[in-house]
């Protein structure tokens, strides 16, 4: 197996919604704040080679929104999906999986892209099967007002339409070496992947620990659905990630991808951080 990271690169959202009630006088000592309250995040993807199966976990941001929806977010750096994949040598045909933690614009986004002539939505990855599961894909067809703005269509009927989707039966998984943690918190099931690397399990935390800054039990996202499921669902994961050593991988942390936790007196807290093969052997 091999594991590459994939920068898609940055984009801003509002410190208060990132951090929930956590006073500014604090998170902003993690992650300053702008003159307009925003601060930065990546959206970082996974490559994994395993076998003949080369799986992508989650797409970014994408680009084939308008000028005034990237206004809002202040899309930037050099990074794209597309171009990330081909610096680890690959193409998009080459792709044979995409697994979508959930269906947020910010991680399905690039799932999709326009036919040369615009007049199409078509799947990024043409022989790539893409997956969900069931119980999410229901929660983000038909959204609640709360999450709608956060469930956009164009980013999910046309992945039904090509054919190319399937869905992922709780506790199973098309893969011998990646298994699921679903949860509930941030939004209707929300699927973690497990990665076994050697003697190592990886986590790709998705939403519900979208930084290292998150570590805290009560550091959570606005966004969130649940704010009380997150916790108990933080608080296990990090528990097991503690006790069995896991590596927490984090998909929007701006500086650091990944970390190892430990008990403390005080609670879990974080041992190091740093790049991912900091982690890996």
């Amino acid at each position: 197996m091999n594991i590459h990271i994939i920068d898609t690169g940055f984009f801003k959202l509002d410190g208060g919604a990132m951090f929930g009630v956590v006073p500014k006088s604090l998170w902003n000592r993690h992650n300053p704040a702008d003159e307009k309250n925003l601060c930065t995040w990546a959206m970082r993807c996974l490559l994994i080679e395993d076998g003949g199966k080369l799986i992508l976990i989650d797409t970014g941001l994408g680009n084939k929104q308008d000028q005034k929806f990237f206004g809002h977010y202040d899309l930037h750096g050099d990074a794209s999906l597309i171009g990330s994949i081909k610096n680890c040598g690959y193409d998009v045909t080459d792709i044979t999986d995409v697994v979508l933690t959930h269906l947020h614009f910010d991680h399905v986004g690039g799932a999709l892209r326009y036919n040369p002539d615009g007049s199409q939505l078509l799947p990024t990855f043409p022989n790539a099967v893409y997956w969900s599961n069931e119980a999410h894909w229901e929660w983000a067809v038909d959204p609640n007002p709360r999450e709608k703005a956060s469930f956009l269509k164009e980013n999910i009927l046309p992945l039904q339409e090509s054919g190319q989707l399937k869905f992922i039966e709780k506790d199973q998984s098309p893969f011998s070496n990646i298994a699921f943690i679903h949860v509930d918190g941030h939004t209707e099931q929300m699927m973690l992947p497990v990665i076994q690397y050697k003697d190592q399990k990886i986590i790709y935390a998705a939403d519900l620990l979208p930084s290292s800054y998150h570590i805290p039990l009560a550091w959570i996202m606005s966004y969130d659905m649940r704010p009380l499921v997150t916790m108990q669902e933080k608080q296990e994961v990090l528990q097991n990630a503690a006790a069995e050593k896991h590596i927490i991988l984090f998909e929007h942390d701006p500086v650091f991808e990944a970390a190892v936790v430990e008990q403390t007196e005080k609670g879990i807290a974080i041992r190091e951080r740093g790049a991912l093969s900091t982690f890996i052997s």
